[in-house]
């Protein structure tokens, strides 16, 4: 037998250790991985794909981004605006069938985000078998409690804070720090506790700049020096819209520029010199922990379990310390986002870290 792989939207660590699992587990069957580049599009380009042997992939799961590239633009982009759902034109998914169908490929592991599942549920609604891997830095699909490539990411920031720590002591001054994780606050919250923010915004829970400004200074009549605020790249102001850097790509909307906004108010409220930094997309790169790297490889044999059951039109998820499976429909249903008034929120707030409200 015959499967395809390929990965959509934007990378990820872990990317390469699903591609590890996959293609192990498949080897031990029997099967043969055939990898297609630049996600999607590799279905359209003739010869962009690869035979992925067992020998060649040993070592890539500690390796971040993809082998096989990726991409979140181009014919097949699932997503439009806010949320938005683009149908595929009809001819277009012909001609990657007849592309798959010319490969004897005979079904197809699509590994991604909402946008990149968007389009393997269509893949499933015309006939062709899919099985989909949830992807995203962003831990934002509800159908799953944890996507991989999230844990690395929030080890970026709680490295970023632990450096920004010691300059803001040094200078008195205030560090802000603008996060990705678009419409949920995951990545900013958890990145904000594990590294000593004094202050988490996120998309979930409006703020104002005043109660940040208040936080601040009762920080500094406690004798504190310095303060760290996290910033999602989805927060907003009480009353205010969202900040875009380009509403243009045709695809989804790029959020940005929170960062620089925050600082600028802080400095004017507080006094207080104020600096931004934003991530961006040191978020993305580098190696992944050691947990994306597990949970990774355990989601790319369990598509390759999915397949073997013909279970198609699913999703791997994440639950319960258990990997499972769900309908992909479910997954792009609805975000996870954070709970406003969830444990979590509460156990950061009682250990006096301010959330703007």
């Amino acid at each position: 037998m015959k499967i395809g792989l390929l990965n959509g939207g934007g990378d990820c660590p872990g990317l390469n250790a699903v591609t590890h699992g996959v293609v192990g587990a498949a080897t031990q069957l029997g099967w043969e991985v055939i990898g297609f580049k630049e996600g999607f599009e590799g279905l359209l380009s003739p010869g962009s794909f690869k035979v992925l042997k067992n020998e060649k992939t040993e070592g890539i799961l500690r390796m971040g981004g993809t082998i096989l590239g990726t991409t979140n633009r181009g014919h097949f982009s699932g997503k439009v605006g806010e949320g938005g759902v683009r149908k595929i034109p009809k001819e277009l998914m012909e001609e990657a069938f007849t592309t798959l169908r010319n490969l004897d490929v005979e079904a197809l592991i699509c590994v991604g985000g909402d946008g990149t599942l968007t389009t393997a549920l269509q893949f499933d609604e015309e006939g062709f078998p899919v099985v989909g891997v949830p992807k995203t830095i962003d831990n934002d699909l509800a159908a799953t409690a944890m996507t991989f490539g999230f844990d690395s990411a929030t080890q970026t920031v709680v490295d970023a804070l632990d450096r920004l720590q010691t300059t803001a002591d040094s200078h008195k001054r205030v560090m802000v720090l603008e996060v990705m994780g678009r419409h949920a606050g995951w990545i900013a919250l958890y990145g904000g506790m594990g590294g000593g923010a004094s202050s988490i915004l996120i998309p979930e829970i409006p703020f104002s700049y005043e109660k940040v400004a208040e936080a601040l200074a009762k920080r500094e009549a406690n004798g504190f020096r310095s303060g760290l605020v996290v910033v999602a790249e989805g927060a907003c102001p009480v009353g205010e819209d969202l900040l875009y850097k380009d509403t243009s790509t045709g695809g989804e909307h790029r959020l940005g520029g929170i960062g620089i906004e925050v600082t600028k108010r802080l400095a004017e409220l507080t006094g207080k010199e104020t600096r931004c930094t934003t991530l961006g997309h040191l978020q993305r790169g580098g190696s992944p922990t050691s947990l994306d790297r597990i949970l990774a490889t355990r989601f790319g044999v369990k598509a390759v379990k999915l397949i073997e059951e013909q279970r198609f039109g699913r999703m791997v998820s994440y639950q319960q310390y258990h990997v499972g499976s769900v309908p992909i429909e479910d997954a792009v249903r609805q975000l996870n986002l954070v709970d406003p008034d969830g444990e979590i929120v509460q156990a950061a707030k009682s250990v006096g870290i301010s959330f703007g409200d």
